[in-house]
């Protein structure tokens, strides 16, 4: 048997929400199932994501195949890094990963973290002056914009006042 990781749908006309289940590949998509393993609703915002991902994970060592929408909610959960052994979105950016040495080099592989973390720390600080000169130029932008539609708003004034001054 085939075992599939997929979305079921409920929920009203109109109104979807999802179970993620774990089912056999040939039965229907709204048939029948192994287990529910999560839900997911789109119509939130943001979208509700809730999988158990210790039936998710028991499911993926057995041989189950996530579809390719559950695989990105599996992403989201922080189930598939851990399933394929990666870093994921689930792990938080203040942490450091942990660096296994032998007692002689310990020295330099602190060292070698600390200037990791150095550079870490310069690369955001260069994002966020790049964010900030991007949202300068956007407001530069809209400020151009706004120009362009009020001097095409006063030629067509002065369009409608020549039209009546002509017809008197």
């Amino acid at each position: 048997m085939a075992v599939r990781l997929r979305l079921m749908r409920m929920g009203k006309k109109k109104q979807p929400t999802y179970r993620v289940v774990a089912a056999d590949s040939r039965k229907a998509r709204n048939g029948r199932f192994i287990e529910i393993v999560g839900t997911y609703n789109p119509r939130q915002e943001p979208s509700l994501v809730e999988i158990d991902n210790e039936r998710a994970l028991h499911w993926l060592r057995h041989g189950a195949q996530p579809s390719e929408r559950v695989q990105k909610l599996l992403v989201i959960s922080g189930a598939w890094a851990e399933f394929t052994g990666g870093e994921g979105p689930a792990q938080q950016a203040d942490q450091r990963p942990a660096i296994v040495t032998t007692a002689a080099s310990a020295e330099t592989s602190v060292s070698t973290a600390d200037a990791a973390t150095e550079e870490a720390d310069e690369d955001a600080a260069a994002d966020t002056d790049q964010a900030a000169d991007a949202a300068t130029d956007t407001d530069q932008a809209a400020d151009a914009a706004a120009d362009a539609a009020t001097d095409t708003d006063q030629a067509a004034e002065q369009d409608t006042e020549k039209a009546e001054g002509g017809e008197s």
